[in-house]
């Protein structure tokens, strides 16, 4: 993609492949050439494979599954590409996994997320692009611009393609800290929010308790949520709903970071679908479930960079999501 403002490169970090060239294909451009090797001994090596003096560069890497590796991988991109006289560096993170450590909520813990925003500062990055951020707040941790996207736009017109959006729907929040989430999913659909109040202990995803505030008797229920791992939460708040007299039961997520056990766990819950993106690569995982759609917010993100390669605001973008990236998200989700 050539204009104006210079060239626009993009490279795909080892953790984002697939979804780095989902975002080539909606611009329209070559993904980068580049080498990832490790070493025997676990060691790290990047290197890009073209000449990118003077140009654009934006590197996909999301900080998912194997978030050691794949923030190391990150910054290793980021200083390379430094080094090689790039003219602007970006770090488009899908999915951020340490913004879930946003604060010292405990004596004697590191607020990772901030150690991540400053190495990725300080290895050169010019701009940061993720999504859904488990803390908003975590965009203040950067003195670098961060863009902010929210997969909302994508699950809500998901949910209407499903049928599901009517006067029987309500948004449901799985704990008082998702509640601003499903207002805002509400708002958009114009439905009735509940929320489920639980209590945790601990660092596991297993909550101690839980009840249900709001009407959901006869509802069809939609549970919003940023991210699960194992799928605790969302199916303990499926059989809550259930209990309270639901209908049926849909699950929309942000970000799934999942392994076979917690598709086990949603494959035997009450939740009839639950649809989340591919900001965390999980096709292995997936390819059998019955349960699990996938649609894509690589086209969000291509159409984020296009917005910021041509300096528009990305304000504007929200407002006028093109229809084909709706049509390319949902492309292989009805396969």
């Amino acid at each position: 993609m050539n204009s104006t403002n210079g060239i626009i490169t993009v490279f795909a970090g080892s953790a984002s492949r697939p979804f780095a060239q989902k975002m080539c294909d909606y611009l329209g451009v070559e993904l980068g050439k580049s080498t990832t090797h490790i070493f025997s001994e676990g060691g790290i090596y990047v290197r890009a494979d073209e000449s990118i003096r003077n140009k654009d560069v934006y590197i996909v890497q999301s900080i998912g599954k194997d978030p050691n590796n794949a923030f190391t991988e990150l910054i290793f991109w980021i200083d390379a590409f430094k080094r090689a006289s790039a003219n602007s560096i970006t770090a488009i993170i899908p999915y951020f996994g340490y913004a879930k450590a946003d604060k010292k909520d405990e004596p004697r813990v590191s607020i990772r997320a901030r150690v991540c925003a400053d190495c990725i500062e300080m290895c050169g990055a010019d701009r940061v692009v993720t999504m859904d951020l488990h803390a908003a707040q975590v965009q203040g941790f950067f003195s670098k611009p961060v863009d902010h996207l929210y997969a909302s736009a994508l699950l809500c017109e998901y949910a209407r393609h499903l049928g599901i959006v009517n006067e029987n729907l309500v948004v449901v929040s799985p704990d008082a800290g998702s509640a601003k989430r499903a207002r805002a999913y509400a708002n958009i659909l114009g439905c009735n929010v509940a929320i489920g109040d639980k209590v945790r202990v601990g660092h596991d995803e297993n909550p101690n308790a839980l009840e249900i505030i709001g009407d959901v008797k006869g509802k069809t229920c939609m549970v919003v949520d940023d991210f699960t791992i194992s799928g605790n939460t969302l199916c303990k708040v499926a059989y809550g709903l259930m209990d309270k007299g639901a209908k049926e039961i849909y699950a929309f997520l942000s970000h799934a970071i999942v392994k076979e056990d917690a598709v086990k766990r949603i494959e035997a819950s009450p939740i009839k679908l639950l649809v989340t993106t591919d900001t965390v690569d999980n096709t292995d995982v997936l390819k059998n479930s019955k349960k699990i759609k996938v649609v894509s917010a690589a086209p969000l993100f291509a159409e984020a960079v296009r917005t910021i390669h041509e300096r528009e605001p990305m304000a504007y973008m929200f407002e006028h999501l093109p229809a084909r990236l709706m049509e390319m998200s949902f492309e292989d989700t009805d396969k």
